[in-house]
């Protein structure tokens, strides 16, 4: 086996094992229908609110239930012969490294901005991605000091352990674009025996500090992102707050302000759930209030009429008039049940190789007319006498 083949396999471990951070602040919670709670999940979604519960605040946040999505909605989407071949790299993986990707509770990706600091420059978004599930996490950090040739190196921070490594092209770049400077380095660390995290170093520092009971993410935030816990995937974000953060509306890290940001506007959630027949779609935007949300309706609205008769292709048409778009209260809410099986033919109609272009019959390459050459005879010179 080639020396590289483990390194992309425990990167690839890795991205599939972060999980766990924290959501974004949001609004009133939004009534769906629909709920679909199945054996196999029902366990888990009990376990997830106390388990984000131990999570640093996050201004962006996505949940992937990975395990709903491998074992339930894959079998629907995939053909055969390709879940076959999926759940055998799945056993390959794990007899190589220990680790079953399907073995994978959740992962959360979470982003926070940061306030400037007192040279008042923009700092960068700061990222973590964790995920939790049936797997040894110590074991896994076996595995990535392995796939890292020597350059993870550690760093103690409070009980914890994090592995540090520096990536070279960007820390290269960094020296000519600071902004840079703060994705020149990542780290790695097992959270609790079965959570792994990997991101920015003074964002692990951070779920270190809210795993042992230090600024813990808000019920606010957790109610914002699990307003489905049964959601295959679920998004929320806070924009207007992060806007607030990046650019001093609430202060720098040397000058304080107001704590918080008051008004929700532009706070979203969005999640992708299944029954037996639909994948359902459910999301909503913050307005701040009923005659906004108005507002903002119809301007999306308007948009998405002029979408609809400016796309081409049927399926990408019929997939907008499923979209419904009312406000309700101070959100905008947006409501689409797809069926499966457009979903499936979506799919199999983007995995279509193309059409080659058909050879044109050779053009028989036009002669051209030969031009005969225009002779020019000299005259021969007289000889005069004198």
């Amino acid at each position: 086996m080639k020396k590289t083949r483990p390194q992309l396999l425990v990167l690839t471990l890795l991205l599939l094992t972060i999980s766990a951070a924290a959501p974004a602040q949001n609004t009133q919670p939004l009534a769906l229908s629909g709920t679909v709670r199945t054996d196999s999940n029902s366990a888990l979604t009990q376990t997830i609110p106390a388990a984000l519960a131990a999570l640093p605040e996050a201004d962006t946040l996505i949940f992937i239930n990975s395990r709903r999505i491998l074992s339930e909605a894959a079998p629907r989407l995939m053909p055969e012969k390709d879940l076959a071949d999926m759940r055998k790299g799945f056993d390959d993986m794990k007899q190589m490294s220990g680790v079953d990707p399907s073995s994978v509770d959740y992962i959360v990706i979470a982003v926070r901005f940061r306030k400037p600091s007192a040279e008042l420059t923009f700092m960068p978004p700061e990222f973590m991605a964790l995920a939790s599930g049936d797997f040894n996490s110590e074991s896994l950090m076996g595995l990535a000091r392995m796939a890292s040739d020597g350059k993870l190196r550690d760093e103690k921070y409070g009980m914890k352990t994090l592995g540090l490594m520096t990536i070279d092209p960007i820390a290269k770049e960094a020296e000519k674009n600071p902004l840079l400077k703060s994705f020149s380095e990542v780290a790695v660390v097992p959270l609790n025996a079965t959570t792994i995290a990997i991101g920015s170093t003074a964002y692990l520092k951070a779920a270190i500090d809210a795993e042992e009971g230090n600024k813990r993410i808000s019920s606010e935030s957790l109610n914002s992102l699990l307003r489905d816990p049964s959601a295959l995937i679920s998004i929320a974000g806070s924009p207007l707050t992060s806007f607030s953060k990046t650019f001093a509306l609430l202060g720098t890290e040397a000058n304080p302000r107001a704590p918080r940001c008051d008004s929700k506007f532009g706070d979203f959630y969005a999640a992708v759930t299944m029954d037996a027949a639909n994948f359902t779609l459910r999301g909503a935007l913050n307005a701040d209030n009923p005659d906004t949300a108005h507002i903002v309706n119809n301007l999306i609205n308007g948009l998405l009429r002029y979408a609809s008769a400016s796309v081409p292709d049927p399926s990408a048409q019929s997939l907008l008039k499923t979209l419904s778009i009312t406000p309700q209260d101070n959100e905008v809410v947006l409501r689409a049940d797809l069926p499966q099986q457009m979903v499936i033919d979506m799919i199999k109609e983007q995995m279509k190789p193309k059409k080659k272009e058909e050879a044109s019959s050779p053009v028989e390459p036009t002669k051209e007319p030969t031009v005969k050459k225009r002779v020019v005879r000299r005259r021969s010179k007289k000889s005069t006498k004198p």
